[in-house]
């Protein structure tokens, strides 16, 4: 009678929390805390770190790290430790991971053609850490699938799933690649904010979009992988274009940017991303 009674407790609980979730904003209601959020990125970032190869070139990287910074003193929300890597990738694409990392692949400064392209391309990602998307998805995951202890981790018990084990289950899935088309809207109208507000030309997002839409049709290769885990630029571009309007103002260029562009191009060749 006793397991009866703490079985249909569980699903009571179950209910209430589905509710929750489902109605409420993420921002509003989570599943993760920002703690947990943190230690799953941690964790994931060293699992990346273990299977992409890092550009390691330390005056690339500075430069890199140096626009996040800028990035992140208009971030709004939880104070994490952003941090930003390069991976030694050609193909174009940029990826968040929970509470902080950022990864950025080498094809972008490749394909951008001034400095607030690449800033867009890192305000998108910040935007994405900023507003807890990963903490969203991972709470919409945890509701579909209880197996991993879900319900432990809501009664309280130390039967709950571990922040290594949500991270885990969630990498093999690729969960954290694939945010939901309205997380996608977000993070480009917050990340066109952030851009701005840190100084550059709104302008270099909507460029971006626009350089991977010409090289999709030149080399679709070169933006599968970006495609395959972001929505189609053309209905962003437009959008983005209207948030933009008339008010451009800003960084576009500037000699450091020119300077990367030119010690990238004295280096051996990205590697190309290897195929499943």
């Amino acid at each position: 009678m006793k397991s009866q009674r703490i079985a249909v407790f569980i699903s009571f609980v179950a209910g209430i929390v589905f509710v929750l979730v489902t109605a409420a904003p993420a921002a509003q209601f989570s599943l993760v805390s920002v703690e947990q959020e943190i230690e799953i990125g941690q964790q994931v970032d060293a699992q990346v770190r273990k299977e992409v190869p890092e550009l390691r070139d330390a005056q690339v990287s500075e430069y890199v790290r140096s626009i996040g910074r800028r990035l992140v003193r208009q971030a709004p929300g939880p104070k994490y430790a952003y941090s930003f890597s390069v991976a030694d990738y050609r193909e174009m694409n940029a990826f968040a991971l929970p509470g902080g990392p950022v990864w950025l692949h080498r094809g972008v400064l490749h394909a951008a053609t001034n400095e607030s392209q690449v800033a867009g391309v890192l305000a998108h990602e910040v935007a994405h850490i900023a507003q807890r998307h990963a903490a969203d998805q991972l709470t919409k995951a945890m509701m579909a699938n209880l197996g991993l202890g879900l319900l432990g981790a809501v009664l309280g018990n130390g039967g709950g799933a571990s922040a290594a084990q949500m991270a885990a289950a969630f990498l093999t899935n690729g969960i954290f690649l694939k945010f939901s088309r309205d997380d996608e809207r977000e993070a480009d109208a917050v990340g066109l904010q952030l851009m701005r507000r840190a100084g550059w030309d709104g302008r270099g997002m909507v460029e971006l979009f626009e350089i991977l839409q010409r090289e999709a049709r030149r080399n679709p290769t070169s933006v599968e992988v970006f495609f395959s885990s972001h929505p189609s630029p053309q209905d962003r571009i437009a959008r983005l274009q209207s948030d933009v309007g008339r008010g451009a103002g800003g960084t576009r260029d500037t000699p450091q940017f020119q300077a990367i562009k030119a010690r990238l191009q004295k280096m051996s060749p990205p590697r190309a991303m290897p195929r499943n």
